[in-house]
């Protein structure tokens, strides 16, 4: 009796398991073949590279990956499982999920026109030609020091690949690991979120679009009509059910690594409260907000062409490479690639208040609405970005805001100091200690 039993439960364990491995396995060639497509058709990485760092952890360093560089697609396989990304010109890889290959590259893509053209010939910062000094209150010595601490690949400052700064407007300091230079692309993760609150601000100065006006989708009018704004989705006070563990099968992981259209997965979450009663972090947010941005538009093609031509082109971010869900839509909670010069144009674009050389790309009001701490966030949430007012970073001005990629990607805004500060690397939980990086490159500041 005692075998049967033991038996049984044997049985059980197994067929249990078997069915959470066949749950899990998109997720896993998924996360290997959209990683490694990007990593290899964006970032210009080797796949060497990409396996031995990026993608060698769990179970995701045992998948087979194909690199296919005529058709310009990976295939990830592990055990029974299977996933495809392929790359499309000027945005990027996409997961092959829901709708075909052919779907997916057969779209009427605009195409890219990248500005400006001559970037060495053109100052810094729409350009590449630096200043031939330095502003002063900064001692190089120092700042010095402090990079060489951040790049040594050693707890507390593991994982590094590249860092920036930029002081009183013009850069200071520009340093890589061996193997990357100032043209390689970095991929954001959740740092995107913010280019995704960059995005909506500038259909609000066009008057498309009203932050505070409940969205109008057609699954939100069925039974109890939601009143969500898209602020609500910007401040992560939606109320809708969300799980943000990335470690485990969960809402995140899949919509990411299984769905095509990832913000009509969030959309189907029930609403648990409110909105804007309670305070918790959501990538399915932002790629509602994406989609919500999406019918901003006249058309796709407008759609699709807005990031690069009001944006990228005009402050320069001729690197930059916004990545798109097998629908069609930005994927704005995870995936922009760009050169670190990119990301510390970005953020001078908010330390300027969104004003880039005399042109006000976003509301005059903007900055000021996205460091408003988001009600239920004990200060350490805006709109789309972090913010120091909990002083998570005790030794950085209270004014510090942040983009957060969740390998280790930060873009650290400082307005009281004239400073930002890009760092991109990989760097698992209690690798890197922001704090004590921001603390040694403030003290070369006079």
């Amino acid at each position: 009796m005692k075998k049967r039993i033991l038996l049984f439960v044997v049985l059980f364990v197994l067929i249990l398991g078997g069915f959470y491995l066949n749950k899990l396995m998109p997720v896993i060639t998924g996360y290997a073949a959209k990683n490694l497509a990007s990593g290899v058709f964006v970032a210009g990485r080797s796949q060497e590279s990409l396996q031995t760092e990026d993608l060698n952890f769990s179970v995701i360093k045992y998948t087979r990956n194909e690199v296919d560089f005529e058709q310009k697609k990976v295939t990830s396989r592990f055990l029974w499982g299977k996933s495809e990304a392929v790359y499309l010109d000027g945005f990027g890889c996409t997961l092959v999920a829901d709708y075909t290959e052919e779907e997916i590259r057969s779209r009427p893509y605009p195409k890219v026109v990248v500005l400006p053209e001559n970037p060495d010939t053109i100052a810094w910062p729409t350009g590449d030609r630096m200043a031939d000094s330095i502003p002063a209150g900064i001692d190089l010595q120092k700042l010095n020091r402090a990079l060489a601490k951040v790049m040594s690949d050693s707890i507390p400052f593991k994982g590094t690949f590249a860092l920036m700064v930029v002081y009183k407007g013009q850069p200071v300091a520009e340093v890589y690991r061996n193997d990357f230079t100032a043209d390689t692309r970095f991929l954001s993760w959740s740092m995107a979120k913010s280019l995704t609150n960059t995005l909506i601000g500038i259909q609000v100065r066009r008057g498309a679009m009203d932050i505070h006006q409940p969205l109008s989708f057609e699954r939100w009018k069925v039974g109890t009509p939601r009143r969500i704004t898209m602020n609500n989705l910007m401040q992560m006070n939606s109320g809708l059910e969300w799980n943000e563990d990335y470690g485990n099968l969960s809402d995140v992981t899949v919509m990411l690594h299984e769905q095509g259209d990832m913000g009509a997965y969030a959309l189907e979450r029930d609403a648990l409260y409110p909105p804007d009663s309670v305070w918790y972090y959501s990538s399915g947010t932002t790629n509602i907000a994406c989609l919500g941005l999406r019918q901003s538009f006249a058309s796709d093609r407008d759609y699709w062409a807005f990031p690069r031509e009001q944006l990228f082109n005009k402050i320069g971010m001729r690197s930059a490479i916004f990545e798109l869900d097998a629908s069609g839509t930005f994927v704005g909670s995870s995936y922009l690639y760009a050169t670190m010069r990119d990301y510390a144009r970005y953020a001078l674009l908010y330390l300027n208040n969104g004003n880039w050389q005399g042109e006000q790309i976003l509301p005059e009001d903007w900055v000021k609405y996205t460091t408003t701490p988001a009600a239920g966030s004990n200060g350490k949430y805006g709109a789309f970005f972090w913010l120091n007012n909990s002083g998570d970073q005790p030794d950085a001005p209270a004014d510090t805001y942040m983009c957060k990629g969740h390998d280790g990607q930060f873009i650290f805004i400082i307005p009281s100091k004239s400073l930002i500060v890009v760092r991109t690397g990989y760097s698992k939980k209690g690798e890197f200690d922001t704090n004590r990086m921001l603390k040694e490159i403030l003290a070369s500041l006079d």
